[in-house]
């Protein structure tokens, strides 16, 4: 009894020192983000004080306005209050809509979600296959195809690849809708519970609503999709290539066992742990909002609203925008570590 108590004690501290650096680990990053977008705020040619008097304001106004924003003060309190508003919430006002920030990227970001879910979606159940089955004919063209697919994922520029879309399946087929995320006539039918249309408009039973939506949503998505299958892929074949060559691989096939369990079971199983940190990452640069996928299909999501914020000089939204994407980066790194310990039982 004692050497169980004692074990499963050890096991306890350990996994308290393993959480507690995790927690360190996040919140020191977290902080070193916030250090960065604050240096960026202040090293840009950008004066804060001119973009929120305008050029045309006395001396006394912009004297009073720098004093109001603090910019008077050393940059070590200036970081501090720009923490201590961070951490409250506040990422100040927008000067291009006059909201606040933090409403802005609440209004913009379930649209960048939505695109980045499905996107994220094709890239996965199309990928990670495509990366087995090449792993498996190495050498042969099931191999050099889906090679050349990748490839062609790559090299391509994404804004060219959507405008030649939008003029191929929109303009001259007809087979999807154009820029936006609805219809006009569409718009404000359904009530924003979560703000992703998909979602919302199926609850709401608008199945008109819906149809749109996904009309609307087919071309970026399997655009985004098409990128992320092309890294999924790749990656996926390396971890597989890696995987098959083991000596467990060997011994399974001696015992007998079906080759469809050896590959799809046993070998990528083992490369789905490598695998987890690709496509949490891919999944975080979707979501970090695909700036020119967002501006060619002009999809109001947060890539389109951090855009439009840097082309006005806009830096509170384009800085809550750039620490909301750190935040997004951070947030997924964390779920692929947790994700460790269900897929790897060595790592607990």
């Amino acid at each position: 009894m004692d050497g169980k108590f004692s074990v499963s004690r050890r096991r306890a501290v350990g996994a308290v020192r393993t959480t507690s650096r995790l927690v360190f680990s996040v919140v020191l990053t977290f902080i070193g983000l916030l250090l960065v977008t604050f240096l960026i705020g202040r090293v840009i040619p950008v004066d804060p004080v001119l973009t929120a008097v305008g050029d045309r304001a006395t001396a006394d106004v912009y004297e009073r306005t720098r004093i109001e924003l603090g910019l008077h003060l050393p940059l070590y309190e200036q970081f501090w209050q720009y923490l201590v508003k961070i951490l409250g919430g506040d990422l100040g006002y927008s000067v291009l809509t006059a909201n606040p920030v933090t409403e802005d990227i609440r209004r913009v970001f379930p649209a960048t979600l939505e695109l980045a879910t499905v996107s994220a979606f094709i890239g996965i159940f199309l990928g990670v296959p495509m990366g087995v089955l090449a792993a498996v004919h190495r050498g042969r063209w099931p191999d050099h195809l889906i090679r050349v697919v990748s490839l062609l994922g790559y090299s391509v520029p994404v804004f060219w690849l959507g405008l030649m879309g939008l003029l191929l399946f929109y303009a001259k087929l007809d087979w999807v809708a154009g820029p936006g995320r609805l219809d006009i006539f569409l718009e404000d039918l359904v009530d924003p519970v979560t703000g992703v249309i998909l979602v919302d408009s199926a609850l709401a039973g608008n199945w008109e609503v819906f149809t749109s939506a996904v009309r609307h949503l087919a071309l970026p998505a399997s655009i985004l999709g098409y990128f992320s299958l092309a890294y999924i892929s790749r990656m996926t074949r390396g971890f597989m290539l890696e995987q098959l060559s083991k000596e467990y691989v060997t011994t399974a096939r001696a015992k007998g066992l079906s080759e469809f369990r050896v590959v799809w079971r046993h070998a990528l199983g083992n490369a789905m742990v490598p695998l987890l940190t690709v496509i949490a990452l891919t999944y975080a640069s979707l979501l970090e909002g695909s700036v020119l996928t967002e501006t060619v299909f002009a999809w109001p999501g947060l890539g389109l609203y951090i855009t439009n914020s840097l082309l006005t000089a806009d830096m509170n939204a384009v800085l809550g925008g750039t620490l909301v994407v750190g935040a997004v980066f951070i947030g997924v790194n964390l779920l692929s570590d947790v994700l460790y310990t269900v897929f790897d039982p060595r790592s607990r």
